[in-house]
């Protein structure tokens, strides 16, 4: 018989009788473990809730003891998240989730085939209505019923957006049996309704690292009443269960060359390796580029400006605006393609400062503060000119010379290898589906190494939560991932702070470095 890989184990359970009268759950688990395989389970091993055991000895009858059981495993533990009849016609499925800072995203899984159904559904974190950052959030957690504020503003947004998943296939929520999520470990502790202060306080100590699955219920998620969760573990305060379901989906424990896999969002976290050795580390590289720092940053959406050309003879600007809407805004990938055009065209130097001679027209002086007109207010969606002040520039700056100081510090220090030497470059996230690489290239943020080397992942965080719902053996993957990952603290590393001055100019003090960029002469 195969060994099973789908959470949906069809079982055929022996009928009782005089002759054998052994009660209707101790049938039931002997008859799961054979379905599942010996060598994977034994009875002692199944978990039945108490809502499961009231609905078991009605289902078993009127299934004619032939049934589907939804399960999840538990470290060693299989816990039974549902029985339905064999027969049982409507899709048994599962909620993957991506719980992102700044954005949250679902999508429903079909547990019987591991495909995802329909559309990602993504909605603002309505935790940033109260504390827009990580940062604001746990001190926010700290303060009076402020973690019970925060934690319910995130379990009602999810609650009410799974129903409005289901409700568009035609479904309950009550056909929910599984949740996967995954994001960074102050959200996960949000989530959980865990005080998260002892993240940012020395010697920086999360509650909790990895959790065991929990009830639905316990959380307040309104899915099928003995519906299980499991949330992706961390490896420590700064390296969330985000980067680890990337990890899975990208499968660097799994490959035979070195790849490197960089997430940015509220910091850039990084892991290289294949599958005999996997070394990771995050740092703050990712403010300037989430909008969090420029007055006209923002994420992707409607208006925002996504790319930039600028002529380099004439210096007119060309830029494009998703959904070709009025421009409203900048994200971090426009940013990224902005300061390329402006190093390129000569409009900004090597040290990143604006050009007063190449700039005119364009450049005005705001409080002491050369300023950039980028947009015109006739021209802009919100009435008002759309400004790149030099603060801005010297924050993407910072920026882009931290991303490629933790790529240089990890790959060449830590690994020993060279950028060359990687076999694939994956970039995920929001920001990696947007990002331009010859651009990130030109101004010295990702390594001069080729085109056909980068791959995007999109949203791998949500990906790989949706890969844990479509096949058993991501459990183990993902526990083996996180022992065998070595974690390295750029706080204390002393080698990213000799080289970060060197990585602050464009694209770099050692211009050999990036020999496909050609700097223009001042």
């Amino acid at each position: 018989m195969a060994t099973p890989d789908r959470y949906v184990i069809p079982v055929q359970v022996g009928r009782p009788s005089l002759a054998n009268n052994t009660a209707d759950a101790e049938r039931f688990k002997q008859a799961l473990c054979q379905a599942l395989g010996q060598d994977r389970c034994a009875a002692s091993q199944v978990r039945l809730t108490l809502t499961v055991l009231k609905d078991l000895p009605q289902t078993l009858r009127l299934a004619d003891y032939h049934v589907k059981v939804i399960l999840f495993r538990d470290r060693e533990v299989w816990t039974v998240a549902g029985i339905r009849p064999f027969t049982h016609a409507r899709p048994l499925t599962g909620a993957a989730m991506d719980i992102g800072t700044t954005r949250v995203v679902l999508q429903l899984i079909d547990l019987e085939t591991g495909q995802p159904m329909g559309q990602e559904l993504g909605f603002d974190n309505p935790q940033g209505s109260v504390a827009p950052d990580v940062l604001a959030r746990i001190h926010h957690a700290g303060s009076g019923s402020g973690l019970t504020e925060l934690q319910s503003l995130i379990i009602e947004a999810v609650n009410h957006h799974i129903e409005s998943l289901c409700t568009a296939h035609n479904l309950s929520p009550d056909d929910v049996y599984l949740v996967a999520g995954a994001g960074n470990t102050t959200m996960t502790h949000l989530f959980l309704g865990i005080d998260p202060f002892e993240i940012i306080r020395e010697p920086y100590i999360p509650c909790v690292n990895i959790l065991d699955a929990l009830a639905a219920r316990d959380l307040g998620l309104r899915i099928h009443e003995a519906g299980q969760v499991f949330l992706f573990p961390n490896i420590g305060s700064y390296f969330g269960g985000d980067l680890l379901a990337g990890i899975l989906f990208a499968g660097l424990d799994q490959k035979e060359d070195p790849c490197i896999l960089v997430d940015v969002g509220t910091n850039a976290e990084i892991v290289i390796g294949n599958r005999d050795w996997l070394v990771a580390c995050a740092g703050a590289a990712g403010p300037a580029l989430e909008g969090g720092v420029s007055k006209m940053g923002m994420t992707a959406g409607p208006g925002v400006i996504d790319r930039v050309r600028i002529d380099p003879e004439t210096r007119r600007f060309d830029l494009h605006t998703i959904d070709d809407s009025a421009p409203i805004g900048i994200c971090g990938s426009g940013m990224i393609d902005l300061a390329a055009q402006l190093f390129l065209s000569g409009m900004i130097d090597i040290r990143g400062k604006f050009s007063v001679k190449t700039c005119q027209g364009r450049l005005r002086d705001i409080d002491g503060i050369p300023t950039l007109t980028l947009v015109d207010k006739a021209d802009s969606g919100t009435g008002e000119d759309i400004l790149f002040s030099q603060v801005d520039l010297n924050s993407l700056t910072s920026s882009k010379a931290a991303m490629y100081t933790i790529l240089e510090v990890i790959v060449r220090q830590t690994a020993g290898i060279e950028f060359q030497d990687l076999s694939t470059f994956y970039v995920a996230g929001t920001f990696g589906s947007f990002i331009n690489p010859v651009s990130a290239i030109s101004i010295g943020m990702l390594p001069d190494i080729a085109l056909g080397t980068f791959e995007v992942l999109g949203n791998s965080s949500l990906k790989g939560a949706a890969l844990m719902l479509s096949n058993m053996d991501a459990y183990d993957r993902v526990l083996s991932i996180r022992e065998g990952i070595t974690y390295i603290e750029l706080n204390v590393n002393q080698a990213f702070m000799n080289m970060f001055s060197g990585a602050k100019f464009y694209p770099h003090t050692d211009v050999s470095r990036f020999p496909s960029v050609v700097v223009p002469k001042q």
